[in-house]
């Protein structure tokens, strides 16, 4: 069976888009409120996929911080400026293949303290807490107040790298995770539902389904935000119901290796280092691409054995359990535990777009430039013994970056428009006939 590193989601309500933020340009979507309405009741939900568990993140608040959702490492918070709520969950969320649901159900009228704010991570209520502030009975939050500025994404300083989908934000009701998802019965798995309920004046539903105009509120409210930074390529399909693979930063050491961008699709190489993906493969056919930007000869792009693959100077003999094929910018090679092979002729340049087709049925990697075949690695076992994980890496570079722009089907540049022969995918070349991108659906149905 393949090694799928993801949940699935493969009938029912199905998501069609996402927003993928990223952090290094400050990504934001901005609304300023027109009236005050309830400040005691509100209910915020969303499917988020996390792409950082280092830095200080910001959900959904204010431009000002005063009312912020959030998460600092691997804790999710909530705060209030004025320091009335204060909760720092225990509970960590490190997959970085995941999607997570995350609701804030608050209603600051409970008797009970524990109960004015609720929070919950698929389905569940976390209850333990490294520092708690519950709010007095009837507190005034400071949320939903005409002239302020609701922010998702960003507050201007701390921003979010990962992609969200279905975001709701209810306004004067104190939900349960029941109103947006429910356990499939099938898989036992956390997945989304359609929201039935009002919104509120100040609530909104953001479902990016327009990349022309990604802020656009799906309530009926007419809510819409003003988008920052971001751009019609951001938009996903890469969601909560068909999970795509992407680059895995924790592997990756949050950094110390690689630097990833876009959504975990951008990687910057350099110094004997590099990156793989979160999903492996041992059976099935499988493509992707990878779009070069550098001119680096020692660039290598292909697939690895090795999931924490972040040494790209390994030779056969420093490492018996590297099994590699890959291509470069001037050579392709076929990597065993005892050998390497050099296939002369292979040419790539700056902004080349290398394809993968590979057929673990039949123990091959077909290697492509700008939709042509190059070569064809015919080494790789067909027994299904060995998984493969896409990666990229580069040896003695002393210092020196290229960057790789994975598409596994939802790309952050602009896509040729080909799909997979599920349907699936948005590639710059034709998929080869039966081949099938690195997605959930896919994986449960192919691999």
């Amino acid at each position: 069976m393949p090694l799928i590193l993801a949940s699935n989601s493969a009938s029912g309500y199905n998501v069609a888009n996402s927003l993928r933020f990223n952090r290094g340009s400050l990504d934001q979507l901005t609304r300023t409120l027109s009236s005050t309405t309830d400040r005691q009741k509100s209910t915020w939900s969303c499917w988020m996929k996390k792409c950082d568990f280092t830095n200080e993140q910001i959900f959904f608040g204010y431009s000002t911080a005063e009312f912020a959702i959030y998460t600092n490492g691997d804790s999710f918070r909530i705060s209030n400026s004025d320091g009335v709520v204060f909760l720092y969950s225990t509970a960590l969320q490190r997959d970085p293949s995941a999607w997570y649901h995350f609701v804030v159900a608050i209603d600051t009228t409970q008797a009970t303290a524990s109960n004015r704010i609720r929070m919950y991570v698929n389905g569940t209520e976390i209850t333990s807490f490294s520092s708690s502030g519950y709010p007095t009975q009837n507190t005034n939050l400071k949320m939903n107040v005409s002239g302020k500025t609701m922010a998702i994404g960003s507050d201007g300083t701390s921003a979010f790298n990962g992609y969200m989908s279905e975001h709701y934000w209810i306004d004067g009701q104190q939900l349960t995770p029941s109103s947006f998802g429910e356990t499939d019965t099938l898989t036992g798995i956390w997945k989304p539902k359609a929201y039935t309920g009002s919104f509120g004046t100040n609530g909104f539903y953001q479902k990016y389904a327009n990349s022309a105009a990604l802020g656009t509120d799906s309530s009926g409210n007419g809510n819409n935000f003003t988008v920052v930074n971001l751009t019609s390529v951001d938009q996903s399909t890469d969601t909560c119901t068909n999970n795509f693979c992407t680059l895995n930063v924790i592997q990756n050491g949050n950094g110390s290796t690689s630097t990833l961008t876009e959504g975990n699709l951008v990687a910057g190489t350099a110094d004997n280092k590099g990156v793989s993906a979160t999903f492996g493969v041992n059976r099935g056919k499988w493509f992707f691409e990878i779009k070069n930007s550098g001119t680096q000869t020692n660039a290598r792009f292909g697939v690895s054995n090795r999931a924490n693959e972040q040494d790209g100077d390994a030779s056969p003999g420093a490492n018996t359990a590297s099994v590699r094929s890959y291509v470069g910018l001037n050579s392709s090679k076929n990597y065993t535990a005892s050998s390497e092979v050099t296939n002369a002729g292979f040419v790539g340049t700056n902004g080349a777009i290398f394809g993968f087709a590979l057929d673990l049925d039949n123990g091959t990697l077909g290697r492509y430039v700008n939709g042509s075949l190059i070569s064809t690695d015919t080494t790789l076992p067909s027994d299904n013994s060995v998984t493969f994980f896409p990666y990229t890496f580069v040896t003695y570079n002393f210092g020196n970056w290229n960057q790789a722009q994975f598409n596994f089907g939802s790309p952050m540049y602009t896509g040729g428009g080909y799909a997979d022969a599920a349907g699936f995918g948005n590639f710059s070349y034709a998929v080869p006939a039966g081949y099938y991108s690195l997605c959930t659906k896919n994986l449960a149905n192919f691999g």
